[in-house]
């Protein structure tokens, strides 16, 4: 499972070995969005990581940043999985911010004529 030698991994396998993302094809489409980046820059999903190596995630509207400890090519446990990288990621915003940001009813459709100005004018763009 993990490779001891530190052989390079690739980025979409090793995200989704590590549980940062569901399935493996979610992991690559992530990549290829430009929303997992590699020592801070953009990568593409063949893109190799070694132990070392700096991986940011943005995932939910949160930022993950880890540093690769050990390359795994295969699914693995969640205490194994934390055990392959050392998380940097900032604390998640308090719940009371997130409760506190207005949201739409589900199935409400676009915003009327009436509800996109209040929203300008509640932004400042009259």
């Amino acid at each position: 499972m993990t490779s001891p030698d530190g052989s390079p991994v690739r980025i979409d396998v090793w995200v989704w070995a590590v549980r940062l993302f569901k399935t493996r094809s979610d992991a690559a489409k992530a990549v290829r969005a430009g929303h997992v980046k590699l020592n801070n820059e953009s990568t593409k999903p063949a893109q190799q990581v070694v132990p070392g190596d700096r991986v940011r995630v943005w995932k939910d509207h949160r930022t993950f940043d880890v540093e690769v400890a050990a390359t795994v090519r295969k699914r693995v446990g969640a205490s194994v999985a934390r055990s392959c990288y050392i998380d940097h990621s900032p604390p998640p915003p308090p719940k009371e911010i997130l409760a506190s940001i207005p949201q739409r009813d589900r199935g409400a459709g676009r915003p009327t004529k009436r509800e996109r100005r209040q929203l300008d004018r509640l932004r400042g763009r009259d």
